[in-house]
C-alpha cells in the first residue's frame, strides 16, 4: 500500500487544480492524479473571460494554478486512475501499479486524455508514453521523440518539444495540416520537427522502456520504424466515468451528479467541473466548484479526524518554502 492521504483529487485541470490550492491551503496532505496537466483548456490559445486576465493562453492559465497548488504543498502523479474502492472509512485509489489509500476523494478529471489503442501502449505508459508534453517534455531533453494526433493538439505539443528535443516527429493523423492555420505554419517551419500527415502509429515497440514506433502512411502497406525515445499521445479527450458508475450515482449522460457542496451521493467523495452534471462547461465555473469540492472534502476529513471543521478559507497561509 502506498502513503497515506488526506484528500486525493483525480484531475488536473481547472477543477482538479483549484481543488489543490484549497485543499494544501488548508494543511491537507494532498494528493492530484492526472494523465495531463490542463485538460481541454490547452486546447484554447486565447482565454478572454477568466476575472483578472483579459486575455490569457490556456497553457499559460493552467501552469499558473499548478504552480499555485504546488507552492501551497499538492504533490502530483502522472498516471491514471482505473479505480475506487470504499474500505473501512478510506478510500483505496488505483492505477495501473499503485494503490493510494485517502480519507476522501475529490473527482475532477473532466475528459480524460484518449488513447492511441495499439499493442505495446499499455506497457509502455510511464516508460517513454505520455499524455502531457508540458509534464513530462523536460525528461526528453535532447533526445528524439515522436507526437502521434490530430489538430491542435499535437501541434502544440510539438511546437513545445522543438525547444526541448533534439528532434520531434509530428505524426499526424489528417493527410494535410491546414494551410491558413498560423500554428501549423509555425510547426511546418520548425528545422527539428519533421512533419508526417496521413500516417500514424501503429506499435510502440520496447521491453522496460520505449526504443520505436512502428507507423504507417495512407494508401501504403508498407510499414516504417521510427526510433524515438518518448511518444507523446495527442488524441483528444474522452469522458472516463465507468470505473465510479457502482460508486456514485450518474445521470443519462454518464456525468456525476453532485448536490450545492460538492457531495456525490457516496459520503467522503466529492466532484467538481466538466465530469459533473452542472451546466455551463467553463474554466471560471470548473474552478469555483473545485474549491466549494476542496472546502467540502476539508471539512469532512477534519470530522472524520475529530477536528473542528470551518466554514470559509479567510486565513493567510503562506506558500511552503522549498
Amino acid at each position: 500500500m502506498e502513503e497515506e492521504y488526506d484528500i486525493v483529487i483525480i484531475g488536473g485541470a481547472s477543477a482538479g487544480l483549484t481543488a489543490a490550492i484549497y485543499s494544501s491551503r488548508q494543511g491537507m496532505r494532498t494528493l492530484v492524479i492526472t494523465k495531463d496537466i490542463g485538460g481541454q483548456a490547452l486546447l484554447t490559445d486565447e482565454i478572454q473571460n477568466y476575472p483578472g486576465f483579459m486575455n490569457i493562453s490556456g497553457f499559460d492559465l493552467m501552469v499558473k494554478f499548478q504552480q499555485q497548488a504546488q507552492a501551497y504543498g499538492a504533490e502530483f502523479l502522472y498516471d491514471e486512475v482505473n479505480s475506487v474502492r470504499d474500505m473501512d472509512g478510506h478510500f483505496i485509489v488505483g492505477t495501473g501499479g499503485r494503490e493510494i489509500s485517502t480519507y476522501s476523494v475529490i473527482l475532477a478529471f473532466g475528459k480524460t486524455p484518449r488513447d492511441l489503442g495499439v499493442p505495446g501502449e499499455s506497457k509502455l505508459k510511464g516508460k517513454g508514453i505520455s499524455y502531457c508534453a508540458v509534464c513530462d517534455g523536460p525528461l526528453f531533453r535532447n533526445k528524439t521523440v515522436a507526437v502521434a494526433g490530430n489538430g491542435d493538439h499535437a501541434l502544440q505539443a510539438a511546437l513545445y518539444l522543438s525547444g526541448v528535443a533534439s528532434k520531434t516527429y509530428l505524426i499526424y493523423k489528417p493527410r494535410k495540416l491546414r494551410d491558413d492555420d498560423e500554428l501549423a505554419g509555425t510547426v511546418m517551419g520548425l528545422p527539428n520537427v519533421e512533419v508526417m500527415p496521413g500516417s500514424t502509429v501503429e506499435t510502440a515497440l520496447g521491453e522496460a522502456k520505449l526504443s520505436s514506433v512502428v507507423i504507417k502512411s495512407d494508401g501504403k502497406e508498407e510499414q516504417k520504424t521510427l526510433d524515438v525515445q518518448g511518444l507523446f499521445v495527442e488524441m483528444g479527450y474522452v469522458p472516463k466515468t465507468d470505473y465510479v458508475k457502482d460508486l456514485v450515482k450518474l445521470n443519462d449522460l454518464k456525468e456525476i451528479i453532485i448536490n450545492d457542496n460538492g457531495e456525490t451521493s457516496r459520503k467522503g467523495i466529492f466532484a467538481a467541473g466538466d465530469v459533473t452534471h452542472v451546466p455551463y462547461k467553463q474554466a471560471v465555473i470548473s474552478a469555483g466548484q473545485g474549491a466549494t469540492a476542496a472546502l467540502s472534502a476539508y471539512n469532512y476529513v477534519q470530522k472524520l479526524k475529530g477536528k473542528t471543521a470551518v466554514k470559509s478559507d479567510w486565513r493567510s497561509i503562506k506558500p511552503v518554502k522549498n
